[in-house]
């Protein structure tokens, strides 16, 4: 029996994450089965303790690797509040409340993550510092710190606008929150 190279389990253990931060941010956490999650990864579920010590440990990846790949989407805008304002509109869009399944996976995934072990709550922390550190460094370039405030303002009236307007069945008032989001989330940038 051939044994694959670090190379291939690295890449198909990153396989396995990406396929489950889809099917989580759309199913949830608790909806999504390892076979079914595998199955996404066109894997057996055999595989999955090849490279995970349980769903858990795999939850904690993939909230990890999501906000990680957030602040680097985020770090790549332009520069200073310009790219925090297109930050703001692509989050706060249409496009982004009906694709949960590619989208943040704080909109779509906070309520369950609060009730999840301390491996993917410590993981969901290190991720929005993050994220809340790379929005403080475009608001105060000169001294971050003196932001975080603001950024925390900024973070959470994204997410908790996000979902509300994906929670509403009324199209109309779901796109109101959205709307509305832009323009508490661009006054947060102005003030």
């Amino acid at each position: 029996m051939a044994r694959y190279g670090k190379e291939h389990k690295a890449a198909t253990r990153q396989r396995i994450i990406d396929a489950a931060g889809r099917r989580f941010k759309k199913d949830g956490i608790d909806g999504s089965g390892v076979a079914t999650l595998m199955a996404d990864a066109g894997l057996t579920n055999g595989a999955f303790y090849a490279h995970f010590d349980s769903k858990d440990d795999l939850v904690a990846a993939v909230i990890g690797d999501q906000l990680g790949r957030q602040v680097s989407e985020l770090s790549e805008l332009p520069p200073g509040r310009a790219g925090l304002e297109l930050f703001v509109r692509q989050y706060l869009s249409r496009a982004h409340r009906d694709h949960p399944d590619v989208g943040c996976p704080s909109a779509a995934l906070l309520d369950e993550v609060g009730r999840c072990t301390g491996a993917t709550k410590k993981a969901y922390t290190a991720g929005t510092k993050a994220i809340l550190d790379e929005i403080c460094s475009r608001l105060a370039p000169q001294d971050p710190e003196s932001a975080r405030r603001s950024a925390l303002s900024l973070f959470t009236t994204l997410v908790g606008s996000m979902q509300l307007a994906r929670a509403l069945s009324d199209r109309k008032l779901s796109n109101a929150v959205i709307e509305e989001g832009v323009h508490s989330a661009l006054a947060i940038l102005e003030a």
